[in-house]
């Protein structure tokens, strides 16, 4: 039984969104009258629409759909990220409407459910993604809120019943702490979303209540080393869980799982990087938890693809490759470049980065530089403002001016296809949270000739 059984026409405010297109697919699965708006038709909404989801990019009143007009007892979701100002908003508010925030209408699912929790500034999204198709996989019945696109479902929802929940846990705007988790992990704890915290010191205490969360007969995992008490994960170190013995083979993980019960063996990630294998023990740990056979886990395991824009192959070939990543906090994009040289040893490697938010871009100036330095050319695009005005003497070339890496250039999004081309790249990345995945297919076209 769910709060919203008796509800029939749901409304999202800002329906394009990952963590609000996932809600609405849930919706319209489970046959309500679901519809939206967006400011955009991305390649998300896009598919909501071929899925018979109402989506308009008009915010006007006039323009809503006829139901919702005319039925007050609508649920109406909608995101920090709408403006007070919106007009669609103020009309519903003025209504007096049944609203809700997303995180509540999430949380409000997950009590009703056995829940997996996912949280960390880094590493949730993969995480989540990997323990999902893990249980799926393994034949559970499970229902999953992800923050990216499986690339194996190409979608950012999982439904294959409804006997255990997956959920990304977002820490922006305290989000996770409406969450009902019974096993939860936290992948890690860096300073971030500064603009909503104030301080390094007050997201260290929302993790710490989200933690909390976690009754007395569930468990809580921890990257090693974090401050919190709970099953400790970790690579070839003294974790409470561990990869062991860790090869790279024809570009893949090979690697055994030790833990508190004994050591399991003829693991495989196909995903690059060390917080990629991280990721992976930390699904497998909670998967190991709920109760899973680990030969069934190491099958599933071996067949997952990844996410869309976590460290995607776009052209992998002996003489080029172009990596997309959705990389936009200074720990992610050392990540990366971890990854890249130890996939592509000897490589000349081209960094493009768009910053993501003037005040993220202001909070770790020297971290992004000393992050974004390490590569051998780098190119930096206009900031990406999301839901923030500019912020005085907050810019690329402020930030660029930073970069100790005497390769580095200013490029403006339209340019940016021919410029990289004009580079004779032999491995380009691709890293940010705003709309440079909207230009990585042309970019992956202008390098494979196919313009």
């Amino acid at each position: 039984m769910s709060v919203y059984d008796n509800i029939q026409n749901i409304y999202f405010i800002g329906i394009g969104g990952i963590g609000m297109s996932a809600l609405a697919r849930y919706f319209n699965a489970q046959g309500k009258n679901v519809s939206g708006y967006d400011r955009s038709t991305s390649e998300l909404v896009g598919q909501l629409i071929a899925e018979g989801i109402q989506v308009i990019t008009s915010m006007e009143v006039e323009d809503l759909p006829r139901e919702i007009l005319e039925e007050k007892e609508s649920l109406i979701v909608y995101t920090p990220a709408i403006p007070s100002d919106h007009p669609q908003y103020l009309h519903f508010v003025a209504d007096s409407y049944q609203m809700e925030k997303r995180a509540a209408v999430l949380g409000n699912l997950t009590k009703g459910h056995f829940t997996l929790a996912v949280a960390g500034t880094h590493g949730k999204t993969t995480t989540s993604t990997i323990l999902a198709h893990l249980l799926k996989e393994s034949d559970a019945k499970v229902t999953a809120f992800l923050g990216g696109i499986s690339e194996n479902y190409n979608s950012n929802l999982i439904l294959s019943g409804d006997e255990v929940m997956v959920v990304e846990a977002d820490e922006f705007d305290r989000s996770f702490l409406k969450l009902a988790p019974n096993l939860a992990a936290i992948t890690s704890m860096d300073a971030d979303h500064l603009d909503i915290y104030g301080e390094d010191e007050q997201i260290k205490e929302s993790f710490r209540a989200f933690a909390q969360l976690v009754p007395e007969d569930g468990k809580l995992f921890i990257a090693n080393g974090l401050p919190l008490k709970g099953v400790s994960i970790g690579i070839e170190d003294d974790a409470d869980v561990s990869a062991i013995n860790v090869k790279v083979e024809n570009g893949s993980y090979q690697f055994d799982l030790r833990t508190k019960s004994g050591v399991f063996n003829g693991f495989s990630l196909s995903l690059p990087g060390k917080h990629n294998l991280q990721n992976a023990v930390t699904a497998l740990a909670m998967a190991l938890e709920y109760g899973v056979d680990a030969k069934l886990l190491a099958k599933a395991l071996e067949s997952f693809k990844g996410v869309q824009r976590r460290f995607s192959y776009r052209i992998k070939t002996e003489e080029l490759v172009l990596i997309d990543d959705y990389a936009h906090h200074p720990a992610e994009i050392a990540a990366v470049h971890q990854a890249v040289r130890e996939m592509h040893p000897g490589k000349k490697v081209l960094a493009v980065f768009q910053p993501h938010l003037f005040s993220r871009t202001r909070d770790f100036a020297d971290d992004f530089a000393t992050s974004l330095s390490k590569f051998d050319e780098v190119l930096v695009l206009d900031i990406y403002p999301a839901r923030e005005k500019p912020i005085e003497g907050i810019t690329s070339e402020w930030l660029m001016e930073k970069i100790v890496n005497k390769e580095k250039q200013l490029v403006a999004k339209e340019e940016l296809s021919e410029v990289i081309k004009s580079k004779n790249p032999e491995v380009v990345v691709l890293m940010g949270a705003g709309d440079i995945g909207e230009v990585v297919e042309k970019v992956r076209k202008n390098l494979a000739g196919e313009n």
